[in-house]
């Protein structure tokens, strides 16, 4: 025994360096592996070693003739840096993933040739059709080691459940019996790490140690509001330090922050997953080269992402769960004595977290309907098929079907999806509690803000670490509490970045697909789109959000002055190729006094010629935000007449209040367009996201 440890020290100086040397309990999970052939669940802190672990399991396996490791892992960031930890110890790794797809065959062609020491998959890559049925059947007969990397999403009672992990499941029974499981994660609280023990099966061993992390000095500062919490970034982050991690809440923030801080000499750059990888890679290399003060991200740049130095990590509002909170701040001071953790809650937490939680498990009636859409069918449908016969937006559909999967109800084959035929329950009980817990974390991340205690005990309390003590270190211990001034000049700039009004509304190019299914004729490219149109912001947005979500959440009334002026200001720094003039409006059936006081008000301020409301001819269902696009289409298609406004085919101003999937829009442009009018130049008050 004493002799596989010594090899085992040996190989993780290959890998972390001549001075490293096994914690005992990475060890007793190795040897479990190597030795005993068993399956174990580690849950340790960030940093801790985990990729250690396996990679000297691979090693000692490999040495003893056993086949490559399977490293199910979540992110392209992730797999990156562990193929780069790989090479350093002499690991021939590869990946699958959705970037280099020219090279699978020769990758999948090297696995049966034995070329391959570490595969790393991500799980979405399990349920292709033929990754599933061409090459994991091998995979699970040669398989040495299986890793599932970043467990707890395996469990939809975790912060960052994802349908596509359950499919492991499938994995786990396929191996050989005698073929060792390992499972990590730093993120999981007690009915996560039993659901995922139960998962990997009754002899799992589980190593838990404690999850504090002695470099991390955590505080929180409220501010006022959004501009002060921008200010406080512009003064601060100078001070922080090394370089950092900045987390936003939305896409669109991530955008606005950056570009906030660059016009005020701090380098920093986007990440979010609407960045593109060749992007975001380029961002990841400048982090960890230091050649930026910030990278302003979401939850896109979080497991996985390795940079030991890393000085500091600050949220810019706050995330709905302490254990996801945790997991993201664990970026921070793996290889520096200390780094600091700020978290700054904002006024528009609340209103995005309300969003999150609406994008939760459809009810039954809908699952059903699309069960019974897919039974209805003699060939496989893809999610856009689907669409325009369930009203399901496309990521919750997805989402849906994957867990359908699991469950055995639907398989997802070449051409889309079809049903089983098995039975398949409703688990109405259980949905139910994974909504009472997702709102009980927000609950505690609101106590976390206000509590007297310990900041890091708080984190490991709800982590259900049973060491959790006080460390001595955040605000709360040491009661020195980081400042919450700004400077004028900083405060004034975030109020003008803030104030600056206008959001690009992007036109449509496409018809929904499948749109003869709802009796729509229409398919392929829009013939006579609208021009890219304007809003006043986003409701989402730390800026005008606020004061939008209040405005059209309110009784109907006037357009107040300043929304007004602010809508001025867009109008004036459009830069349309031919000025508008006249306008138009749609019905509004929630604010007409709103929507059409705005539309006259602007045709007196700006000379145009008033045409009026567009007709309302038919009633339609109220705009859900979760509809899809083919539904919402659908709803609208005929429902607008533009008789009797009376064009001379100049552009129109089309004014709306609020836009969520654009199809309203679009819809009125077609029917102006085909009554006689110019170009269509959109205009509402706010986006939905």
């Amino acid at each position: 025994m004493n002799d596989s440890r010594e090899e085992a020290e040996r190989y993780l100086r290959a890998l972390a360096g001549e001075h490293a040397v096994l914690r005992d309990d990475q060890w007793k999970a190795i040897d479990a592996l190597v030795r005993e052939r068993r399956r174990a669940l580690v849950v340790q802190r960030t940093g801790w070693g985990k990729s250690a672990v396996y990679f000297v399991a691979t090693l000692l396996l490999r040495a003893r003739g056993a086949g490559p490791t399977v490293i199910v892992s979540p992110l392209l960031a992730l797999m990156r840096n562990q193929v780069t930890a790989a090479e350093r110890a002499g690991i021939r790794a590869v990946t699958v993933n959705s970037s280099n797809f020219e090279a699978w065959s020769e990758i999948y062609a090297d696995i049966k040739g034995g070329k391959i020491d570490v595969l790393l998959v991500s799980p979405e890559r399990l349920n292709n059709p033929g990754f599933r049925d061409e090459v994991l059947p091998h995979l699970a007969a040669s398989t040495g080691l299986l890793v599932v990397d970043e467990a707890h999403c395996i469990s939809d009672w975790g912060h960052d459940f994802r349908p596509d992990y359950r499919r492991i499941r499938t994995l786990l029974a396929e191996l050989a019996r005698e073929t060792p499981v390992l499972a990590t994660t730093a993120t999981a609280n007690a009915r996560v790490v039993g659901d995922v023990a139960e998962q990997l099966g009754d002899q799992t061993l589980i190593l838990r140690g404690a999850l504090d992390r002695e470099s991390l000095h955590l505080a929180v500062v409220e501010t006022s509001d959004a501009a002060h919490q921008l200010a406080w970034l512009a003064d601060h982050l100078p001070e922080l330090p090394g370089s950092g991690i900045v987390y936003t809440l939305t896409v669109a923030a991530t955008e606005e922050v950056a570009s906030f801080l660059s016009k005020l000499g701090i380098r920093a750059l986007a990440y979010s997953g609407r960045s593109d990888d060749a992007e975001r890679r380029a961002a990841e290399a400048d982090l960890l080269a230091n050649r930026i003060k910030a990278l302003v991200a979401t939850s896109a740049l979080g497991m996985g992402f390795d940079k030991p130095d890393l000085g500091f990590v600050v949220h810019l509002g706050a995330p709905p769960s302490p254990i996801a909170y945790y997991q993201q701040i664990g970026r921070a001071g793996r290889g520096v004595a200390q780094a600091q953790v700020v978290l700054l809650p904002g006024p528009q937490d609340e209103a995005i977290w309300r969003y999150y939680a609406s994008l939760a498990f459809p009810t039954e009636e809908q699952v059903r309907r699309t069960l019974d859409a897919l039974s209805a069918s003699s060939t496989p449908l893809s999610t856009a098929a689907l669409e325009p016969r369930v009203d399901l937006r496309r990521t919750r559909l997805e989402t849906m079907l994957k867990v359908l999967d699991v469950d055995g109800a639907v398989k997802r084959v070449s051409g889309g999806w079809k049903v089983t035929g098995r039975p398949w329950v409703y688990d109405a009980a259980r949905h139910a509690r994974v909504a009472a817990d997702r709102s009980a974390e927000q609950q505690a991340m609101r106590a976390y803000v206000a509590t007297p205690a310990c900041r890091m005990e708080f984190l490991r309390q709800k982590l259900d670490d049973p060491a959790a003590a006080p460390c001595g270190r955040c605000d709360r211990c040491t009661g020195e509490a980081l400042s919450s001034a700004t400077t004028e000049s900083s405060l004034a700039a975030a109020r003008n970045m803030l104030a600056k009004p206008g959001v690009e509304v992007r036109p449509k190019k496409l018809w929904p697909t499948g749109m003869a299914v709802l009796n729509v004729p229409l398919t392929g490219k829009l013939r006579t789109p609208p021009e890219h149109g304007r809003a006043l912001g986003r409701l989402s947005d730390a800026g005008w959000g606020a004061r939008l979500r209040t405005l059209l959440s309110g009784p109907d009334r006037e357009i107040p002055n300043d929304v007004l002026q602010a809508v001025v200001k867009v109008l004036a720094a459009w830069n349309w190729e031919k000025r508008p003039a006249q306008v138009a409006w749609i019905p509004s059936r929630r604010r007409p006094q709103l929507v059409s006081s705005l539309a006259t008000r602007l045709a007196k301020i700006g000379r145009l010629r008033s045409l009026g409301p567009l007709v309302r001819v038919r009633d339609e269902p109220a705009s859900d935000q979760r509809s899809n696009s083919a539904q919402r289409l659908k709803s609208v298609y005929g429902a607008l007449s533009a008789e009797g406004l009376g064009f001379d085919g100049a552009p129109l101003l089309l004014v709306d209040d609020f836009a969520n999937t654009g199809w309203t829009l679009t819809e009125a442009a077609r029917v102006l367009r085909g009554a006689g009018s110019g170009p269509v130049l959109p205009l509402v008050l706010a986006l939905d996201a």
